[in-house]
Parts: C-alpha cells; sequence; structure tokens
C-alpha cells in the first residue's frame, strides 16, 4: 500500500508540472502573488520629490486625497479579484506623507528572506516607515535578516528601492539609471550585500531630462522585459542594457518615449494563487500601447489595468510604484 501511495504521490506531482508547464503557470523566483499597498488618507503633490520628477503636475481639484483613495481602493479590489493577495495598510494623517502611497520605494522582500530598507531622497518620504507597515511586514512575511541602508540618508545619499532599481531576482541583476534617487555608492552597497550585479546607464526623457527612477522606463518579467531604449543616450550603455536582456532570455518589447510618458515602462509582472502570469500596468499606460503590443503581451500573461488618473499625475508614479512584492 505504501508502495502505491507513493506512486500516486508522485504521480499526481507530476500531473501538476506538466499542467503548469503546458499552460505557462508555474511561478518562479521573478513573481510573488502577494503584495503590500497603502491606503492613502492624505495624498497629494508633493513638492520635495516634484524637484526631479517630471511625471509630476500638480493638479487643481479640490479633492485629491478623496480621488487617490478611491483608485487605491479600486485598484485593490482589481487585484483581489484577479486572484492576488493583497495586504492592504492604513496610512496615519500623522506625520504626513503625500507619497505614502508609493511603498516600494523605501522598502523591498527577497525570496531568502531578507528585508532592504532603503535611503529616501526626500524628508518627508523618510517618514513613511511607520510603525503599521513595518508590523505588517513582519506580519507577513518571514524576516531573516534585514539590510539596512539608511543610514546614507545622514550624508545625503539616495537608493529608493524598486523604483532605482529595476531587478532581475532570477540572474541577480539591477538595471539602474543614474539620477539624484539612485546612487552609485548605495548601488553597489545593495548589490554586494544581496549578490546582485549593477547595470547602471543614463537616462533622459524626450525632454533631455533626467529621469528620475528606473522603474518608468523599463519593466523585467520572468520572461519579457518592457524597456524605453531610446532613453539611454549613450548607445554603448544602450547596447550593454539590451546584451543583458537578452543573455538571459528575456524578449525585448520596445516602448517610445511618448509611451513612457504615459506610463508604459512602469509595469509588474505577478502571479495570482492559481499560478497564472499577469502583468499589471494603468489604463493609462495600456492605452498608449499598440494593438500589435497589446496582442503579444495577452498572448504571455493576463493584462491587469487600473484607473489611476489622479495618482499618476500628482504623485509622478503609477501602477508599479503602488505595489511593494512580499515573497
Amino acid at each position: 500500500m505504501k508502495i502505491k501511495h507513493r506512486a500516486l504521490m508522485i504521480a499526481m506531482v507530476l500531473a501538476w508540472m506538466l499542467s503548469g508547464l503546458i499552460c505557462g503557470t508555474l511561478a518562479d523566483g521573478q513573481t510573488t502573488d502577494t503584495v503590500l499597498m497603502v491606503r492613502p488618507v492624505a495624498f497629494g503633490f508633493n513638492a520635495e520629490t516634484a524637484v526631479n520628477n517630471a511625471f509630476q503636475q500638480e493638479g487643481s481639484e479640490d479633492n485629491i486625497p478623496e480621488l487617490a483613495r478611491k483608485e487605491s481602493d479600486a485598484y485593490i479590489e482589481l487585484l483581489e479579484a484577479c486572484g492576488i493577495h493583497v495586504i492592504a495598510v492604513e496610512d496615519t494623517l500623522e506625520p504626513h506623507t503625500p507619497d505614502s502611497v508609493f511603498p516600494n520605494n523605501w522598502f523591498s522582500t527577497h525570496e531568502d528572506g531578507t528585508l532592504v530598507l532603503y535611503p529616501m531622497f526626500a524628508e518627508n518620504r523618510r517618514l513613511e516607515r511607520k510603525p503599521a507597515v513595518l508590523e505588517a511586514i513582519k506580519e507577513n512575511f518571514n524576516i531573516q535578516k534585514t539590510v539596512d541602508l539608511t543610514h546614507y540618508e545622514e550624508d545625503g545619499l539616495s537608493l529608493e528601492g524598486t523604483g532605482s532599481m529595476v531587478l532581475d531576482r532570477e540572474n541577480k541583476i539591477a538595471y539602474a539609471c543614474r539620477s539624484p534617487r539612485t546612487n552609485e555608492t548605495v548601488l553597489e552597497d545593495f548589490c554586494r550585500q544581496l549578490g546582485y550585479s549593477p547595470v547602471l546607464f543614463n537616462a533622459v526623457d524626450a525632454n533631455g531630462k533626467q529621469i528620475y527612477h528606473t522603474n518608468v522606463l523599463m519593466h523585467v518579467g520572468s520572461e519579457i522585459a518592457v524597456v524605453c531604449m531610446e532613453s539611454i543616450t549613450d548607445p554603448k550603455e544602450r547596447s550593454t542594457v539590451r546584451e543583458s536582456l537578452e543573455k538571459t532570455g528575456k524578449t525585448i518589447v520596445e516602448i517610445t518615449f511618448d509611451q513612457m510618458s504615459h506610463f508604459a515602462g512602469n509595469m509588474l509582472e505577478v502571479h495570482n494563487h492559481k499560478g497564472e502570469p499577469c502583468l499589471i500596468m494603468s489604463l493609462t499606460a495600456y492605452n498608449s500601447l499598440s494593438e500589435e503590443q497589446i496582442r503579444f503581451l495577452e498572448s504571455r500573461m493576463k493584462l491587469i489595468t487600473p484607473f489611476l488618473s489622479c495618482i499618476e499625475e500628482n504623485g509622478g508614479g503609477s501602477a508599479r510604484c503602488m505595489i511593494a512584492e512580499i515573497y
């Protein structure tokens, strides 16, 4: 009976693995099915970050906090309806943190149990490391090690998490564009402590202004990379990025300056509770894509497209920025 039971168990496991391979539903180390989001209570235009975030535009609406709250809540509901587990943390009025809806900038979690805390450029963004969020991380993530890089703030140096870096977690590569938010010294420290290799480059928008965060120009998933290659001005650096992506087996989907300005680079791949791959981008980003690009992406995974107009305009960040992955 034991032999029969063992054979049955092996057959069931093999069948599950084969089913995942055929349907493309097996999750990998690049993606997670659990994310943390912060429900904003006092969202608004942040003058401290606007100095180097060209994507920000101060809105004229009187009810910006309420609009942002509705967009955030609808986004959370959409993710949960798609089978993604969302840890939703309620923000607090005090201390005032207008950008708390973007938690991926100040912490990241990793499969080996490492929690990383990052140094932030704007002083009011450093206040986002609130007890409620830290407690939610501890409750939902088995912390084995903490890498605290926040001491760099004393020297005015920043590395704003998975905004500053786009991580190829499987291949341990950190793609990063230089900016006041992404300091090379801190990047090297992160890579040394977590075993990553940096791919560093310069990038600008259509007006020649330095791009503040890498995750607005590129996304790296398990099989696909979405990149605004024309924003990488140096031909050698552009070639290095392309070669690195191709060497690691990524199919590159190139986007234009205009598409990047509509947050088409600000995507994140996750998987749902069934292991099915999903690609998250805002409705603004989705509407900027060509029919060919949409067909290609939809042939590989389910697309999730929340409406985030108020948050995008006033915060200068989009769908990916609002998600901190929990592994």
